[in-house]
Order: C-alpha cells, then sequence, then structure tokens
C-alpha cells in the first residue's frame, strides 16, 4: 500500500512538474525595445509590431523611440542594469565601445547569413559579431551639368586626384571651385585617408601625399577657404547658390536642393561617390544591439531578424531614401530604377555598398582621434608648419590610443 501511495506521488509531482513547464512557455513575455528617431514612422513601426504579436502570441512588443541626442547616455546607464531593453538601435561606433565593455551578446553569424556580407565584415569587432545592421546610406557625388559643361571637361572625375586635377580648369572656366571638401568636419578626413589605406596610427606618416595635395589646392585657392570650417550643410548651401560644382552627400540631399534651388536641381545629375587607390565608398549604417544582461535574448534576437527581413527592409526603404542590408532585397529591382534623379540616386548608392570594405576600424577614442587629425590638416593648410612635422607630431599623439 505505501509503495502504491509512494508511486502515486510522484506521477502527480511529475504532472505538476510538466503543468509548470507548460505554464512557463506560454506565459507572454515582453520584449522591450528601443529605436533612435524612428517617431516620424510610428505607423510602420506599428504595424511591424502588430503583426510579429500576431504572429507570436505569447510575445509581446514594448516599443520605446528615444531621441537621437539621448541614445548613447540612456543607452550606456540601461545596459549596467539588471534589467536593460531586450533590443537596442545603435550607431557602429557606440556599438563597437559596449562590445569592447563586454556588455553585448555576440550574434551568430549564421542568423545574419541573408544579410550583405560586406556590411556583416565590417560591423565585427576582434572578428567577433555584436550587431544586426537595420539600413544604410552610402554618399554620391551631386553635380552640375551646366557649370560641368562649362568647365571644358570631358570625364566625370572618379578619384580625388582625378578632382583635384581638373580643379582648377574648372575655377577658370566657370568661376566656381570644384568642390568643397569640408575636411575637418567629424570624420571626413579620416574616412578620406582610409581610401588611401590609412587607417592604423602607424599609417598616417603615409599621408604625406593626401595632406599635401589638399594643402596645393588650399593655397591656390582652388577648394574654399571655408574647406577647413564648413559642414556638409554649408557645403550643400554653396552648391545651391552655384558656388561648387561637386558635392558628396546622401540621396536625401536632392530633395532640398529640388524645394530650395529648383533652377540647380534642373541642372543637376548623380554619379558614384569620389574615391582614393584603395576603391572602396563610404558609407553608415545603424544596427541593432542584444545586450548581455538582456532577460528575452532569444525572442529579442527572432523579432529583430523579423524586423529587418527582406520585406520589412524595402517598405522601410521605399518610405525612406535610406538603404537596405538585406542581400534579397538589395538585389530587388527597388534598386535598379534609373527612371528618375532620386531612383539614379538610390540605385547607386545601393550598388556601392557591394563595395565598402576595407573599412576604417572603429577605435574606444575615435572621436579625439578624428579631432587630432583635424586639428593636423587644418595646421597644415594654414602653413603652421610642414606637412612632414604635423605628420610626426600626429603619429606620436596617435600611438598613445588603445583600442
Amino acid at each position: 500500500m505505501k509503495k502504491l501511495i509512494l508511486f502515486f506521488l510522484i506521477i502527480f509531482s511529475i504532472l505538476g512538474l510538466t503543468a509548470c513547464s507548460i505554464h512557463k512557455d506560454a506565459e507572454q513575455k515582453e520584449i522591450t525595445f528601443w529605436t533612435l528617431q524612428m517617431g516620424d514612422f510610428s505607423d510602420y513601426m506599428y504595424k511591424v509590431i502588430r503583426t510579429y504579436e500576431k504572429e507570436h502570441p505569447n510575445t509581446h512588443i514594448k516599443w520605446v523611440d528615444v531621441p537621437f541626442s539621448e541614445g548613447e547616455k540612456r543607452t550606456l546607464a540601461a545596459v549596467m542594469t539588471d534589467s536593460p531593453p531586450d533590443l537596442i538601435n545603435l550607431n557602429p561606433d557606440f556599438s563597437a565601445l559596449l562590445a569592447q565593455k563586454g556588455t553585448l551578446e555576440e550574434i551568430p553569424e549564421t542568423a545574419v547569413s541573408e544579410f550583405n556580407p560586406e556590411i556583416i565584415k565590417a560591423l565585427k569587432y576582434n572578428d567577433k559579431l555584436y550587431s544586426i545592421p537595420w539600413y544604410a546610406t552610402s554618399a554620391i557625388t551631386i553635380y552640375n551639368k551646366d557649370l560641368f559643361s562649362k568647365s571644358g571637361i570631358l570625364r566625370l572625375p572618379k578619384t580625388y586626384k582625378e578632382l583635384g586635377a581638373i580643379s582648377e580648369k574648372v575655377k577658370t572656366n566657370t568661376g566656381a571651385y570644384a568642390y568643397l571638401p569640408t575636411i575637418t568636419e567629424n570624420d571626413t578626413m579620416v574616412k578620406i585617408l582610409n581610401k588611401y589605406g590609412i587607417s592604423e596610427p602607424e599609417d598616417f606618416l603615409r599621408a604625406k601625399l593626401v595632406f599635401e595635395m589638399f594643402k596645393t589646392l588650399y593655397q591656390k585657392d582652388l577648394i574654399p577657404p571655408e574647406s577647413i570650417t564648413f559642414t556638409h550643410r554649408e557645403a550643400l548651401e554653396q552648391y545651391m547658390a552655384g558656388k561648387i560644382v561637386f558635392f558628396q552627400g546622401g540621396a536625401n540631399f536632392l530633395t532640398m536642393i529640388k524645394e530650395n534651388a529648383p533652377s540647380v536641381y534642373a541642372q543637376t545629375d548623380v554619379t558614384e561617390q569620389i574615391k582614393g587607390p584603395v576603391g572602396q565608398n563610404d558609407f553608415s549604417v545603424m544596427n541593432f544591439v542584444i545586450p548581455s544582461r538582456a532577460k528575452h535574448k532569444k525572442e529579442a534576437l527572432d523579432f529583430c531578424l523579423y524586423l529587418t527581413n527582406e520585406q520589412n527592409q524595402l517598405e522601410l526603404a521605399k518610405m525612406t531614401n535610406v538603404i537596405a542590408t538585406n542581400s534579397n532585397a538589395l538585389s530587388d529591382s527597388f534598386y535598379n530604377d534609373y527612371s528618375s534623379l532620386e531612383a539614379k540616386a538610390r540605385s547607386i548608392s545601393a550598388k556601392q555598398i557591394n563595395k565598402i570594405t576595407p573599412q576604417l576600424r572603429q577605435r574606444r577614442s575615435q572621436k579625439e582621434i578624428n579631432t587630432l587629425v583635424n586639428t593636423a590638416v587644418q595646421s597644415a593648410l594654414l602653413n603652421k608648419d610642414s606637412v612632414e612635422n604635423v605628420l610626426v607630431k600626429l603619429a606620436k599623439s596617435l600611438a598613445g590610443f588603445e583600442d
């Protein structure tokens, strides 16, 4: 009799544990999901969220849109707590910083097999992946067809060397500058140097050719004096005023030109961005990360891959000027359309995504490095010191920065 009672107690215990397990699996999970400044696309975001929740009835997505200016500060504070968001939208620079701090979950490469391999390669930190790309941009060259025709130049420049070589003829024949490079704005000069294969501190002594090229153009008044003070927005104003022939920027700037300078827009065309001898293109990307302390990492990754799938990326791209990062989306006919200026710009930008490496390796003190490089090039252009001395000092300063 005792054995029979014991048998039933064991059976009931097993059934109880099974019921608890089933209940736990069926329990609704709330995924906290942060984006950066996506409020203007709330209809799209809520549509994706509702569709996902319908397909996953045990999952609730709590969407929080964070102002861009507060993203890094709020994220840094959140990932150090025991209850961070499960999925966070960031830029790669800050994502790399968090990866360095050991606060991010590693992403298995098998999960991102549908994404553009060049972007995946560029996002890796220490050969490991800690982020999933969402959308990208890649600058194109916007130019004034009328001024270019008057310049007497027969072929569009493709490299900085070619652009520098035609600058004098352009100015002589048109009265306009060929371009305004904004070389001390953020990481502009660092990216130009990267196009010459220069990215590590020990490489900067090889930047003499690039520094001297810009110094010659500056001192001969073949690039505007404002090249060392203006931002790309101010350079755009110069383009809309007909004072420069070439402007490098995203396809979204075409809308601004159309609205603010329709006569210039009527003479505007687009081509590939200016390159260096290495041949790669600049790009920017926004990605997602999963904090290592997140409670629902598996579910966060699943939702992230749903949000960034071919269909959802294409839908977002058609609403904006961003470029998809999903390989299937990038091969869609949407990115092979040259029927309008905007479509042409979008298609050129998308094709550039296929050649973005070798990409600059971001460092923990990248902002300080950018500042040192910008100060150095400004010193060289203003003739405060020789290019050789400027680069020696720069290399010594950069050598003190750790990864």
